[in-house]
């Protein structure tokens, strides 16, 4: 009979059968070829909950499932760690004193969105097939250098070329705001001053763009009050986060585990 490939799970004594590791590892990437790699992680992600698991019933930890969504509920495991977790873990909010000095270490951090006003002149093209590529990027490029010398005919050229269905309102997106477009577009309006025409077409994986930034609203720095919510209720998350990490931590010192490495797991080894 063959040796099994990987060894045996055991946490505190309590073996874990291969098939559910197995199972587990069908959930975590590897590098191709190392499916190794994959297979640790899922042992140590088992480790991890049948330590939690453990000590919730050591503690005779007692819970109902929670709703999660719409009629989808917590299974009974989930339900007994999210209870373990509850009962040794503070959440207290951070004092307003707390929440103020991580607000003026940099307020500059907290911002309203820009927003953009926007039109562009759409060239199409595949990026798999380069001498489509090519043609409408000489193609743009040629109206880019017609509109730096005439700008007024960015409408017109816009309706005679542009494949986007703003070419109807002279190539006019409207309003747009972070997120709303393809990064490299964005990336090149962040770069433009009001009433700009790029002078190279922008390329995306939809073709190139002519793009003309017809109006701009700075992201200005928010109030304290306007924040105050969002901070608190990011550092309490990180507290919350903190404290499991080391509670867990301690349950791992003081386990005996073989076939998973919970001190050294995998996205830090270079296996």
């Amino acid at each position: 009979m063959a040796a099994p490939l990987f060894p045996d799970l055991i946490v505190n004594g309590e073996t874990i059968p291969q098939a559910v590791v197995a199972q587990e590892a069908q959930n975590h990437d590897a590098p191709k070829g190392k499916p190794g790699y994959a297979w640790r992680k899922a042992a140590n992600a088992i480790a991890t909950r049948t330590l939690l698991l453990q000590e919730a019933r050591r503690r005779r930890i007692a819970t109902d499932a929670a709703e999660v969504g719409p009629g989808r509920f917590e299974t009974d495991e989930e339900a007994l760690i999210r209870g373990l977790l509850e009962s040794v873990i503070d959440s207290a909010a951070p004092d307003e004193a707390t929440v103020r000095s991580e607000w003026e270490r940099d307020p500059s951090r907290f911002r309203t969105p820009p927003l953009w006003e926007v039109s562009h002149i759409l060239i199409p093209a595949e990026p798999s097939d380069p001498q489509a590529t090519t043609t409408a990027q000489q193609l743009a490029e040629q109206l880019a250098r017609t509109l730096q010398s005439s700008p007024k005919d960015f409408a017109r050229l816009a309706k005679a070329h542009s494949a986007c269905p703003s070419r109807e309102a002279g190539g006019s997106l409207g309003q747009i705001g972070s997120g709303d477009t393809l990064p490299e577009f964005e990336v090149a309006l962040r770069a433009m001053c009001e009433g700009q025409i790029s002078a190279s077409p922008i390329q995306t994986r939809h073709g190139w763009h002519i793009i003309r930034l017809d109006a701009s609203a700075s992201a200005d720095v928010l109030p304290f009050e306007t924040v105050r919510p969002m901070i608190a209720d990011a550092m309490e998350k990180a507290a919350w986060a903190r404290s499991a990490r080391a509670f867990l931590a301690e349950l791992v010192r003081k386990a005996e585990i073989s076939g998973a490495d919970l001190q050294n797991p995998p996205e830090d080894q270079a296996s």
